[in-house]
């Protein structure tokens, strides 16, 4: 079991290098020296759905306790229009003995599209057998493929609280949204 945690843990490393590189390559591909088609890569780089509601499942493996059980987060983000940052609430349940349970705010950043980062401190409470909440701090990385309003890809989630650390790695599934403004006039 040792071993394969430890393969896991290296698996997760190696992914977000793969990702990092793969986004920063595409990244490099994609601009150019023509003033103009950087104007335009800039505005599509902040063209992200205003609103995020997502899904991500993943194996969890638990540090100190070496062992690995089934996780669910979802969150909610509101992408501020025409920047790359976000902001949102997140639930994270980890479905194990302990009923493991997070709460948390959740700050995104997009460095470039596809490539996101969610950064979330938050509380983790186990079960209600044993209430004791605790700090708790997520960093999760995804990088998507868009979809129409849907966007799908693989996430690394990286999450630290007193009691142990767990890593995972899964899909993240999500649906953007936006508001739309109110078209009606009020006639008098």
């Amino acid at each position: 079991m040792f071993i394969f945690a430890t393969m896991l843990q290296k698996g997760i490393i190696i992914l977000l290098v793969l990702i990092s590189s793969l986004s920063v390559k595409a990244h490099t591909l994609m601009n150019d020296d023509d003033h103009q088609e950087e104007q335009e890569h800039e505005t599509k780089n902040h063209n992200h759905h205003r609103n995020e509601i997502g899904i991500a499942n993943a194996p969890v493996y638990f540090v100190k306790e070496k062992s690995f059980n089934y996780g669910l987060h979802l969150h909610y983000i509101y992408n501020f229009p025409n920047t790359i940052f976000g902001l949102g609430f997140g639930y994270e349940r980890i479905f194990d003995e302990h009923k493991h349970n997070t709460i948390g705010l959740v700050a995104c950043v997009r460095p470039f599209e596809p490539w996101s980062i969610n950064f979330s401190p938050g509380i983790a409470m186990e079960g209600a057998d044993n209430f004791k909440p605790m700090f708790a701090f997520h960093l999760e990385t995804t990088y998507e493929f868009e979809i129409k309003n849907f966007h799908i890809g693989p996430v690394a989630e990286f999450a630290y609280d007193k009691e142990d650390i767990h890593l995972s790695l899964g899909l993240h599934i999500g649906f953007g949204f936006t508001r739309k403004k109110n078209l009606h006039k009020h006639e008098e």
